[in-house]
């Protein structure tokens, strides 16, 4: 019988969109130690990808197809959320996206939501930080974590309240939209919806409280990585640090952080970019 992942300290590496890019993928798996020719993952190595692992980029049936042989071969090294696009093929869509999977990568997503094997959210320990990591794939707002999970004052509470509401009576909020869908700012705008510049950021810097937990999210990043642009307005972002070689941001509310790890692939990969790697770390909850 396999270690439980749980139990199982190591490296565990947060990969951002993918956005159909297979090849950008693999390469990220291969320079984490992952075997070129089968991508059989190391013993010492979990992931942890964020969603939206299709569109945009040439091969996501490709993804798709990789993602579902490492989790069936090695299941307790593979922890897979849900983006907004894989929401596209599990009930009512809300947007529209030109590209569309084919039928047998659509059978593949609905088949691991069916199983729970596709979550909404995982918690990370990572030593020296006495809270987990949340790690979701829009973040979690202040106002979804108030009004929609009741307020859990750590990561792995707040990761299996999210991941509870996977067939439950109330699974719709966690496809709750924000202003990407209704051109309406949101403060409890959902884990798969969120807008990190104008409500994941500012639901916390302007809330009179601490916020519990660190996090790390995909989907939408506070700077156009192809200018080099920040994007929301100033006073609602706040300072935080951009590193444009890994591709992710870097924000500080009190003493906890929210880190965006979006790198921002399109029809091409990324020039530039890296995962999330946490070294010695435990997955503690998926």
């Amino acid at each position: 019988m396999s270690t439980p992942p749980e139990a199982r300290p190591g490296r565990v590496a947060v990969f951002g969109d993918v956005g159909g890019q297979r090849d950008a993928l693999a390469a990220g798996l291969v320079a984490l130690g992952a075997d070129p020719g089968t991508l059989t993952l190391p013993a010492d190595l979990t992931v942890v990808q964020v969603g939206d692992l299709m569109h945009r980029g040439p091969d996501s049936a490709g993804v798709i197809d990789l993602v579902d042989r490492v989790m069936t071969e090695q299941p307790d090294q593979w922890v897979q959320l849900t983006g907004n696009h894989e929401a596209l093929y599990l009930g009512l869509p809300q947007f529209h996206w030109p590209e569309r999977l084919p039928g047998p990568s659509r059978e593949v997503i609905n088949r691991w939501w069916g199983t729970q094997r596709l979550r909404v959210a995982a918690a990370v320990q990572v030593p020296g930080d006495a809270a987990a990591w949340l790690i979701t794939h829009a973040g979690l707002t202040q106002g979804f974590w108030r009004h929609f999970l009741g307020l859990p004052d750590d990561g792995v509470t707040a990761a299996r309240g999210l991941n509870r509401l996977i067939g439950n009576l109330h699974e719709k909020w966690l496809f709750r939209p924000g202003v990407m869908v209704t051109e309406s700012i949101d403060l409890s705008a959902g884990p798969m919806w969120a807008s990190a510049p104008d409500e994941l950021i500012p639901s916390w810097r302007e809330a009179a409280l601490q916020m519990p937990f660190h996090q790390v999210h995909g989907h939408s990043s506070l700077v156009d990585w192809s200018t080099g642009r920040a994007l929301g307005l100033p006073d609602r972002v706040g300072r935080f640090t951009p590193d444009p070689v890994l591709r992710h941001t870097t924000t500080t509310v009190g003493e906890r952080r929210i880190v965006g790890i979006d790198p921002g692939h399109g029809r091409r990969p990324a020039p530039v970019w890296e995962p999330l790697v946490f070294p010695d770390a435990r997955v503690v909850a998926r």
